[in-house]
């Protein structure tokens, strides 16, 4: 869980780094911000709001973490805090040389350092590393005289970050706790730059990624197998959906053993999901394990993912929150159609 109730920013430098295929600039500030108590409250409500509870990630790199640049300039920073402005030039000249495509857009890039934040229940400083590459067009409006005065002006919208990362002070030696933001379309060209060639993260294996991977690799599994295609009737695919759900809501600990009883039951089609399991981990590069101790977050966060909602053709949306045994499905001769009966007791308003 992240907390920010008790967060202070306690010191921030701003630079400009353009796009170096484009011969733009980069341009690096003489020293940290000054900003009045309003102005700091408003710029830490605009890089902590849009982080969420979501899975942690950590530095990395193929010859060594000490080979990592981002890594290597947050260490620095955090055993001397006031080093912030001279890590910050070098983490702004390591963007610069990593802007290389073409469509990466220009812009401010903020390096804030942040005392007391709270993250799955422990206090850590942590080093904020933001980067705003669009402008919004705002209106301002003011009295002049006897008239009122109507200019457009351009700007950061404060409700939309386009890239943020946050490094906690915590567990150095594995590449810290970094929890990161990029609102850049993941089909993108330009995607992989910020995660991948900038920051050079992965995702931390702890027990929100491995929940979240298995109820991923179960809500693929009715989607790409358990499906139509294989003559499996809609209301069992719900029911699937809905019991692999109940198991993570009702569990603290994931065992394979115990899922396969509670949930799939089926010996053959047991076989079929480890068929379909083994494809998951090689297409997604995750390790799947058989026991883990279950993340309340993780469950929570794909919740939504896990939504009983039968799309027949474009007329109808039936949501099913339960009850599975009280529908039935059919297929009506004289029509040529499909048909799902449900047997209630009475409508609720």
């Amino acid at each position: 869980m992240l907390d920010f109730k008790e967060t202070e920013l306690d010191k921030i430098v701003v630079h400009s780094v353009g796009n170096k295929t484009q011969e733009e600039d980069l341009f690096l500030s003489n020293a940290n911000l000054v900003l009045d108590e309003d102005l700091m409250d408003v710029l830490k409500s605009y890089f902590l709001k849009p982080f969420k509870e979501n899975g942690l990630y950590e530095f990395t790199h193929e010859s060594g973490l000490q080979f990592n640049e981002v890594y290597s300039f947050c260490k620095e920073i955090f055993q001397d805090p006031e080093k912030l402005h001279f890590q910050s030039i070098n983490l702004a000249k390591h963007l610069y040389e990593t802007s290389l495509h073409p469509n990466i857009k220009g812009g401010e890039f903020y390096i804030a350092y942040f005392t007391d934040c709270q993250i799955r229940g422990e206090y850590a400083d942590a080093i904020g590393i933001f980067k705003s590459e669009n402008k919004d067009t705002f209106l301002k409006v003011y009295q002049k005289y006897s008239d009122v005065i109507v200019e457009s002006q351009q700007g950061i919208n404060i409700n939309k970050l386009d890239k943020g990362c946050l490094v906690f002070d915590s567990d150095e030696e594995n590449g810290y706790r970094v929890c990161i933001v990029d609102a850049t379309n993941k089909a993108s060209d330009t995607a992989r730059y910020w995660m991948h060639d900038y920051l050079q993260l992965k995702p931390k294996e702890d027990q929100f990624y491995h929940t979240e991977n298995y109820m991923q690799l179960c809500k693929g599994f009715v989607k790409d197998v358990f499906n139509d295609d294989f003559d499996v009737p809609k209301t069992d695919q719900l029911r699937m959906l809905e019991k692999s759900m109940e198991y993570f809501n009702t569990h603290e600990v994931f065992d394979k053993n115990e899922f396969k009883e509670e949930v799939i039951t089926d010996n053959g089609l047991f076989d079929a999901f480890e068929d379909y399991k083994a494809n998951f981990t090689k297409r997604n590069d995750v390790h799947i394990y058989e026991e883990f101790d279950i993340s309340s977050a993780a469950v929570k966060s794909q919740k939504k993912f896990f939504k009983s909602i039968l799309k027949l053709d474009k007329k109808f949306h039936v949501y099913v929150h339960g009850g599975h045994d009280y529908m039935e499905e059919g297929y009506d001769e004289d029509r040529k159609m499909k048909f799902i009966k449900l047997f209630y007791n009475k409508e609720e308003e």
